[in-house]
């Protein structure tokens, strides 16, 4: 034991230690460890988190931001690898002399005050880890333990036993500072070429776990399935094995379930026992076999080992399920490894979903840069694959690697549909628009790549319940709809909620349950005046869509009955069929009658509310009510009563009129519409006509005809036109708004309003 852990054992003389980074999972289980030994434990970090929140309530004092006067009177600060060298407490510290410890030294010296279990490896470590202290202690070992992740089973992820002789800890290999221990036990996972940027090869790497080995007492239980590990380790004069085969400890008789795995033991052949172990993959047997191994060596009786490791649920974020439905599951994994990534597929195949889809996020340049290729072959057996950029973790950029350099090797490796996604902030929307019924989608990656699941899940939860309101051939809901497949503009960001009703009932259903619940509700038909932002629309956005929505049909009286989410060139086509006039002038129209009656839509003279004999109507208190024409009140282009209510259908009137003179009407309308507004995707007219002069002349008049912004320009056949020539963004569009308005009110003093709609949000926000 060296000196500073006699310190640390010695609580006559209680440390005050600072960590500087606290609230990351090293460092805060360090903490728990520091405070449990009884030290005088303070720390900073960048952040407030609920762990800070909650060790703070252990005794641990808190602050941020970093600063030099936290670490006054410390006899240790600690940091951590992510801490820069200018890192104002770490700078405090120099300054004062005070001594310097790595995260990984003082572990070291935690441990050697303790029997030490260290377990190594390029993956796997926190599982193993966590299997063997759950073990121990149901074993009734008592021990202490240190992992890297919040382990459901174990309460937290470090724990300090006054009692017990044994402690378990994760050793990180990727800087070296493995080396650091001197434990009694030692279990070797696997040994794979990682960490690049610190070593110069695998050789390098291996030589590090010799140093371990040479400076373990006791024995040393290895992988003998892998490569790597077999070779460091298989000549230990106190080697122990575990493996599928030719080991000291195997399994036999694998039965991969639905969620776990059962298999027998077998200790030199002979059947030790059976195991089912609580979490799925063939890769997580292995696992087990090491903590196993290890606590049959330490004399732990068998029957309590595996009954500890039937109620093991797992570590966060290694095959953690976040989400679960009939037609949904979600898992996360910190798989940031092809080998790692190999496993977790191989394990999302067991639970036979339809499809296995990822969205992965590449964790430093470095790797990407050195495992492109393999993490491509990995991705590959996938069924469909999204890569988001890469996590940097605290790495700079190298010149030409990013996500779609992953993007490119999984096509090189064909057979799979991989998109880039490169900005995670949206890439659940893509990814959620996407899903199928069957799906299990998994989130990869070490960085922070589960908050896209997180918000998969949390809207999921609210599509389940909306597709129970009503039958499924009533009622379609989807996530994350690009409005830019449903307005004429072809823009827009995506709707939180897309739901299509068929019946007036479904469509009463899902009003009356979102506004229960706050939240938002819309209606979109053809999106024909409409302009959505960037960002989306955040809630539910209806889209009436077949069933009794899309009936049009002429009654005994002469009048056309139309839902809500009938086009109006279908009603205009129907009135012509039946021989009645007065609707020609919606043939050049791309809307239908909801979005008609609720913008009092017109043209050639005419306005929708002109031929309304009564309306069908969902009304604010969500009861569906008919309403006759003189009961609704009506403006230019503005409807109030259709801001509170919502339009199910209309009754229509027209005049009996001839086949020539409604087809001369009809020809009329189109010749004037084909020869005055452009064939290119446009929202219809962007501004209201003012007073002093029409919209579209003035606008042609300031000199704005064929000028644009980005992809968005200014109709050369009508300036009231705003048209979108491929690719155009919302925002470009609203940009070139704002400049013909700032014109017009500077050099005409005419205050433009805009005629068509724009809803949305500018930023992505759900």
């Amino acid at each position: 034991m060296n000196e500073l852990s006699h310190r640390l054992t010695d609580l006559s003389r209680p440390l005050r230690i600072h960590l500087v980074g606290v609230a990351g999972s090293g460092m805060s289980g360090l903490a728990l460890l520091l405070i449990g030994m009884g030290h005088r434990v303070s720390g900073s970090d960048r952040v407030t988190s609920a762990e800070t929140e909650r060790m703070q309530g252990l005794g641990l004092r808190f602050s941020t931001p970093h600063t030099p006067e936290e670490v006054e009177g410390a006899d240790f600060v600690v940091y951590s690898s992510a801490i820069r060298p200018d890192n104002p407490a770490l700078a405090g510290a120099r300054d004062k002399g005070i001594r310097l410890m790595r995260r990984a030294e003082c572990l070291a010296a935690i441990l050697h005050t303790r029997k030490g279990i260290v377990v190594s490896g390029t993956h796997g470590k926190t599982t193993t880890s966590s299997m063997v202290a759950h073990a121990l202690r149901e074993a009734a070992f008592d021990p202490s333990h240190y992992v890297g992740a919040e382990i459901p089973v174990l309460g937290q992820n470090a724990r300090w036993s006054e009692h017990g002789d044994w402690m378990v800890a994760e050793g990180d290999e990727s800087d070296g500072t493995l080396a650091l221990y001197r434990p009694a036990c030692s279990i070797v996972l696997n040994i794979e070429a990682e960490h690049l940027d610190h070593y110069r090869n695998l050789d390098e790497i291996k030589e590090v776990f010799r140093t371990l080995m040479g400076q373990t007492t006791g024995p040393v239980i290895y992988c003998a399935a892998d490569d790597g590990a077999a070779q460091v380790c298989g000549g230990h004069e106190r080697a122990v094995s575990y493996g599928w085969e030719n080991a000291d400890y195997t399994a036999g008789e694998i039965r991969e379930l639905r969620g776990t795995t059962a298999f027998t033991v077998l200790r030199g052949g002979e059947k030790l026992g059976g195991v089912e172990l609580g979490i799925p993959g063939r890769h997580n047997v292995l696992n087990a076999l090491a903590a196993i191994a290890t606590c049959d060596r330490l004399g732990a009786d068998f029957q309590l080992v595996s009954r500890a490791l039937n109620t093991f649920a797992g570590a966060r974020r290694r095959f953690e399920t976040k989400y679960l439905s009939k037609s949904l599951r979600i898992v996360d994994d910190y798989g940031h490894h092809p080998t790692e990534i190999a496993a977790t597929l191989q394990t999302a195949r067991q639970l036979k979903p339809q499809r296995v889809v990822v969205l992965f996020q590449p964790h430093r340049y470095t790797r990407t840069r050195a495992l492109a290729d393999d993490f491509g072959k990995v991705l590959a057996t996938a069924d469909a694959v999204y890569v988001t950029d890469v996590y940097p973790a605290s790495e700079p950029p190298i010149p030409g690697i990013s996500g779609e350099t992953i993007v490119e090797a999984v096509k090189r490796h064909g057979g799979v549909d991989v998109t880039s996604v490169p900005n995670l902030a949206t890439a659940h929307h893509r990814v959620g628009n996407d899903l199928e019924p069957g799906d299990l989608l998994i989130t990869l990656g070490a960085g922070n790549v589960h908050e896209a699941g997180r918000s998969i899940g949390r809207d999921a939860t609210i599509v389940d319940d909306i597709r129970k309101l009503a039958r499924e051939d009533e009622l379609e809901v989807r996530l994350y709809e690009p409005m830019r497949r449903h307005s004429t503009m072809l823009v827009g960001g995506p709707a939180q909620f897309w739901i299509e009703p068929r019946t007036f009932e479904a469509f009463r259903e899902v009003v009356n349950y979102s506004r229960e619940r706050g939240i938002a509700v819309r209606v979109v038909g053809r999106g024909s005046n409409l302009l959505v932002r960037d960002g989306g629309i955040r809630g539910v956005v209806i889209h009436p869509k077949g069933g009794a929505f899309d009936q049009c049909h002429v009654d005994d009286d002469g009048h056309i009955i139309a839902g809500a989410g009938v086009r109006l060139k279908k009603l205009a086509s129907v009135a012509r069929v039946a021989g009645i006039g007065g609707f020609e002038w919606m043939e050049g129209i791309p809307g239908n009658v909801g979005g008609a009656l609720r913008m009092n839509a017109g043209a050639m003279g005419v306005e929708t509310f002109d031929q309304v004999v009564r309306m069908t109507c969902l009304d604010e208190d969500g009861e569906i009510r008919v309403l006759p024409r003189d009961g609704i009140e009506v403006h230019y282009r503005n409807v109030p009563s259709l801001r509170r209510h919502f339009a199910l259908q209309a009754v229509f009137r027209g005049e009996k009129d001839s086949a020539e003179n409604i087809d001369r009407r009809w020809e009329e309308s189109r010749v004037k519409r084909r020869s005055t507004q452009p064939v290119a995707a446009s929202a219809g007219c962007v501004f209201k006509n003012p007073q002093e002069v029409p919209a579209g002349m003035l606008v042609d008049q300031l000199g704005y005809k064929g000028s644009g912004e980005g992809r968005a320009e200014v109709s050369l056949e009508h300036g009231n036109f705003i048209v979108n020539r491929g690719g155009a963004t919302a925002t470009e569009v609203l940009g070139l708004i704002d400049r013909i308005r700032r014109e017009a009110r500077d050099k005409r003093g005419i205050e433009l309003e805009t005629e068509v709609k724009i809803i949305g949000e500018d930023d992505f926000t759900f």
